[in-house]
This record gives C-alpha cells, sequence and structure tokens, in this order.
C-alpha cells in the first residue's frame, strides 16, 4: 500500500461507518415519524380557570 492511495477518498472504516450513521439518522426519522401527531389530530388547548376559584 503506498502513500497516495490513502488519499484517493475514504477508507473502508470511514465508509461502513458513514453508512452506519445514515442508517441509524434513518431509524431516528422513521420513529419520530411513527410518533407524530398531525396537526389536525391535536385538540385545541381550552384554558381551565378552576384554579382561580380559590384566589377569589
Amino acid at each position: 500500500m503506498g502513500g497516495k492511495q490513502r488519499d484517493q477518498g475514504p477508507s473502508r472504516g470511514e465508509q461502513a461507518e458513514a453508512k452506519e450513521q445514515e442508517a441509524a439518522r434513518r431509524r431516528i426519522l422513521e420513529m419520530a415519524e411513527a410518533e407524530r401527531i398531525p396537526a389536525e389530530e391535536t385538540t385545541r388547548a381550552v384554558p381551565d380557570r378552576r384554579w382561580r376559584r380559590g384566589q377569589q
């Protein structure tokens, strides 16, 4: 192995690590998408004023 071969691009270890990172990123995005609640399905917050009863 000559020194010039190392300068031609990422090593096999770097390539494997990049593939693992990409796979992990995709898994995280898939999990986040599965847990996401569409805006149409969320309920609108209604203020709860019961706590004020004790203040008056």
